[in-house]
């Protein structure tokens, strides 16, 4: 492997201990204003020091991420169609190895649609952009999207996984499943997990939790991040279970825990100052006292 692509696969993997914890805000490119992320700079923000790497587009990552930030990108760089389209499935190459480079993207993200009505286009695609970055030493990680006519089993998930590893992808983001480990086995290449919907914050430590017991590198949370209530007392959790080998309930506690340190200091922050009145002490005036003449008898 080249020692380019090594390098940048290495600042998402990190070495020491083969885990990752990605942050994913590129929502946007299909649904839009999501809900808890209108304001992606905002939501961005005090996050950004506690993952590893973050997953946005090049329209977020130019408006809404500091230059100044040493946190790695993976670059997303497929869309074409949104929510109320036809079909989520029509994606196609939307940035330029160029424009990536410009924007030193360490991981480019496209997703492929097995499966579905365009997956030929996805797949194909796939290929092409892995071509195209591996002469610059850029790595490519695949989404195995799912939908509802796709599913997202055992079989499913080892399909779509293997495809993407088999047209050179060196990193996939699938989802976690029953039997996860046989997924793992028939994959070549690190597998990242989706956080996917909004569960509760326990239920995704566990998701957290399983998918590195069943083989997953890491996680790739956003929704289950910044739309829970204490955005960054969930990603610390988190991060205290893919990097500190902490349980299901260890992690919970945590959370609960800097949940209500933050909410403390929100609710002091938020307290109106109390001015008390300034109490004015009554001027005592001392009787003046005549001393004798001593020279008078």
């Amino acid at each position: 492997m080249d020692w380019g692509l090594q390098n940048r696969i290495s600042q998402i993997i990190k070495p020491h201990n083969n885990r990752a914890l990605m942050l994913a805000v590129d929502h946007g490119y299909f649904l839009g204003p999501t809900e808890k992320l209108e304001n992606p700079k905002k939501v961005i923000a005090p996050l950004l020091k506690y993952c590893d790497s973050l997953m946005v587009t090049r329209g977020i990552q130019r408006t809404c991420v500091p230059a100044t930030t040493d946190t790695p990108i993976v670059l997303r760089v497929s869309g074409g169609s949104s929510i109320i389209g036809e079909d989520l499935s029509q994606e196609d190459i939307t940035v330029s190895i160029q424009d990536a480079i410009r924007l030193n993207a360490s991981v480019l993200a496209m997703s492929i649609f097995v499966g579905s009505k365009y997956e030929y286009q996805t797949v194909v695609n796939l290929g092409k952009l892995v071509s195209k970055a591996e002469k610059y030493g850029i790595p490519v990680l695949a989404v195995t999207a799912v939908g509802k006519e796709l599913g997202k089993d055992e079989r499913y998930l080892s399909l779509a996984c293997r495809i993407a590893a088999e047209q050179g992808a060196h990193i996939v983001k699938t989802y976690y499943c029953d039997n996860f480990e046989k997924v793992v086995q028939s994959c070549p290449v690190p597998i990242i997990v989706a956080g996917g919907k909004k569960i509760p914050e326990r239920d995704a430590l566990q998701l957290t939790y399983d998918s590195i017991k069943g083989g997953a590198v890491g996680v790739d949370m956003g929704r289950n991040i910044w739309q829970s209530d204490h955005p960054v007392a969930m990603i610390r959790a988190v991060r205290s279970i893919v990097h500190g080998n902490s349980s299901v309930d260890q992690a919970y506690n945590l959370y609960k825990k800097l949940a209500d340190e933050g909410s403390k200091k929100k609710n002091r922050s938020n307290k109106p100052t109390q001015t008390k009145p300034t109490q004015t002490k009554p001027t005592q005036t001392k009787p003046t006292q005549t001393k004798s003449d001593p020279t008078k008898k």
